[in-house]
């Protein structure tokens, strides 16, 4: 069945029984640790705050999170901190890495980076799940945060990763859709020939075990009376569980505009790599932290595409 909202998320994350440590790379971010705290209360987290001691310290003792449980690893100005937080998850001291108050690139080039041996043979994916009112059941949407323009086979891989990581939250069979601006193959929009592309190859050989439509509206995947409208006869309208963006601008405007102007409420996750990676921007609030920390205590501690 379907997940529909966030609570079951939370009861999933709960039932998983276990506690997660979290090693967060800039501790010194309120809503992030605000969000980790909140997660170590309901039992799934632990954090691990990787940051400088006289930045991390004061901002614990004026949230009133000073006498909780946690670990701090102090740094040095200058460090890199995303590098000092993956080590931690290296030697075994960690199970999930975060984003804290790091610079977006500061905290994927080292993840990225071989050396660092995070990187598996998936491509590497920033999955935002978002509930909103006006829509019945979570929907996630890929890539946010980090291929520019995917390719083909990138896009390929985003399907499995999208799909392979609903499959963990939720039992049905996922229903994802190829964004394009129009519904109709056109050759100078390259993102319908290829969405065609892919849903042909999909219907020859499965790309991923999910339902693949495509290129679609953006108002007919939400909206089964859109689809009505327009004449449009798919029963997945308004039923879809992910959105595979045709570019990181697309998929990160949308996701924002949901967050802004539809009061939507989203969670984050970079999947591909050997452990979950909950990412969320930094001027989200606790509710989104918190809730990336219950999507991945969802996930398997150790990366499952290995």
């Amino acid at each position: 069945m379907a997940v529909q909202n966030f609570e079951q998320i939370v009861d999933k994350a709960k039932a998983a029984g276990r506690c997660s440590r979290v090693v967060i790379a800039g501790a010194d971010a309120e809503n992030i640790l605000l969000g980790a705290f909140h997660a170590a209360e309901e039992g799934f987290a632990y954090p691990v705050l990787v940051g400088e001691e006289a930045k991390v310290r004061p901002m614990l003792d004026r949230l009133g999170l000073d006498k909780r449980d946690y670990e701090l690893v102090p740094a040095h100005p200058g460090d890199n901190l995303t590098q000092k937080a993956i080590d931690l998850v290296n030697q075994g001291k960690g199970d999930v890495l975060m984003r804290g108050s790091t610079q977006t690139r500061e905290f994927l080039l080292p993840l990225l980076d071989k050396k660092n041996n995070l990187r598996t043979d998936r491509l590497i994916t920033h999955i935002d799940l978002v509930s909103m009112p006006e829509y019945p059941k979570l929907i996630a949407i890929g890539d946010v945060t980090v291929t520019v323009r995917p390719t083909l086979a990138q896009k390929r891989q985003i399907i499995r990763n999208m799909t392979d990581t609903l499959r963990y939250v939720e039992d049905e069979k996922p229903n994802l859709a190829l964004l394009a601006l129009v519904e109709q193959p056109s050759f100078h929009m390259n993102d319908t020939i290829e969405a065609r592309d892919l849903v042909k190859e999909h219907e020859r050989h499965a790309i991923a075990d999910c339902n693949l439509v495509g290129p679609i509206a953006y108002d007919l995947i939400l909206s089964k009376e859109a689809a009505r409208l327009k004449g449009y006869d798919n029963p997945l309208c308004g039923d879809f569980d992910g959105i595979v963006a045709p570019s990181l601008l697309a998929g990160n405007l949308i996701v924002k505009c949901w967050q802004m102007h539809a009061h939507a409420r989203t969670c984050g996750v970079i999947v591909g790599a050997k452990h979950p990676v909950a990412i969320t921007s930094r001027s989200d609030s606790a509710d989104v932290s918190y809730l990336s920390l219950a999507f991945c205590n969802v996930l398997p501690k150790e990366c499952p595409y290995l």
